[in-house]
């Protein structure tokens, strides 16, 4: 049975919005779209590359569905070991607004929550979930991530959408791995551990 991953690009303070342009997500009048750029590296590349390496397919927001496919489809050479995966596997949507998609092996997802464990008995490694940050919530509300894989820049921007929100559930987790790249970001890999556990350093 697969496992699901989550994989976000974050700021130092947690913010997952509009990583890669201007025009990304410009919910609530986001200004700093494209943030993660001027990071980006051969590290980064190589990271992600390993990352979908592992994936038999994806579960993706609207929006992100949206970012992507307006984007691999096209212009990215058959050589692009992303693009082939992205264009080739299945691709899951969760949408409450669309249930028809036109990119190749897209489909509905209406129910995350119900639909998740189902999905997830039909593969053998992994089903990826890459940013979305609405469906991040759910999956997270519902302990429905196996495995978090963080890519931390070093950027702080004081506002927009965040990975662990107000209505996270305190949990704990274990650290995987962790490394750095050239540009200084900080790429570590969590997986769950179970419910939060708390302690006291009071002498009495």
């Amino acid at each position: 049975m697969a496992e699901l991953t989550l994989t976000t690009f974050l700021t130092l303070d947690g913010v997952m919005q509009a990583p890669g342009g201007p025009g990304e997500d410009t919910t609530g009048n986001f200004p700093h779209g494209g943030w993660l750029v001027p990071h980006a590296d051969a590290d980064m590349g190589m990271t992600m590359v390993d990352i979908f390496s592992k994936a038999d397919a994806f579960l993706l927001g609207r929006t992100t569905y949206d970012i992507f496919a307006a984007h691999w489809p096209r212009g990215t050479g058959a050589d692009d070991p992303i693009a082939q995966k992205l264009n080739s596997l299945p691709k899951y949507v969760a949408s409450r607004t669309q249930s028809t998609f036109s990119w190749s092996g897209s489909s509905l997802v209406r129910d995350v929550a119900k639909e998740v464990v189902e999905l997830k008995k039909r593969f053998p490694r992994e089903i990826q979930v890459h940013g979305s940050c609405g469906l991040a919530q759910t999956l997270i509300e519902h302990d429905l991530v196996d495995e978090y894989r963080l890519l931390i820049f070093p950027v702080i921007l004081g506002s927009g959408k965040r990975l662990f929100g107000s209505g996270t559930i305190p949990a704990s987790l274990t650290l995987v791995s962790s490394s750095t790249t050239s540009t200084g970001t900080i790429v570590s890999v969590y997986r769950r551990a179970g419910s939060l556990r708390t302690g006291s350093f009071a002498l009495d």
